[in-house]
């Protein structure tokens, strides 16, 4: 299955850092904005985190929320989320479901040496649990704005 704007967004739930858990489906009535995102604490990563806490203001007044997924435990996003003080849930999908579910856990390519890892993706979906807009193969600089412009046309 292909996901893509006008699908309905698999539900999923998954543990979070500080020992919480998510559940997608607890979120309908609000917009959410689940990106995915290879490893905590890598400087893509690190940069995309930021760039949303740093919209996060501007997200939560579009009633937006912002969801973080990787494969990294929760202690790991525990000392993420202290480091650069991220103030939404990091989910951990350990054992790959939820990105398989979504089409991020593809073959990547680094010097020549293949290998299954996370495409870093954004799904923006709607108050009723409907995919509004996919972003794949992100490239950071200017993503979060990119974001919050389609958050807000919703």
């Amino acid at each position: 299955m292909t996901i893509e704007a006008g699908s309905t967004a698999p539900d999923f739930t998954l543990p979070t850092d500080g020992n919480g858990t998510f559940t997608l489906s607890a979120a309908k009535g609000r917009k959410v904005i689940l990106y995915f995102y290879p490893k905590d604490d890598t400087p893509g990563c690190t940069r995309e985190a930021c760039a949303f806490q740093e919209a996060l203001p501007d997200f939560s007044g579009s009633d937006a929320l912002i969801v973080g997924v990787s494969r990294d435990d929760p202690a790991k996003h525990d000392r993420f989320k202290a480091k650069y003080n991220l103030a939404f849930p990091l989910l951990s999908d350990s054992d790959g479901g939820v990105c398989e579910a979504y089409g991020v856990w593809v073959e990547k390519s680094n010097y020549g040496k293949k290998y299954m890892g996370i495409e870093r993706s954004t799904f923006l979906i709607d108050q009723n649990g409907v995919i509004a807009k996919v972003w794949r193969k992100v490239k950071v600089d200017g993503h979060a704005a990119a974001v919050l412009a389609e958050a807000r046309s919703l």
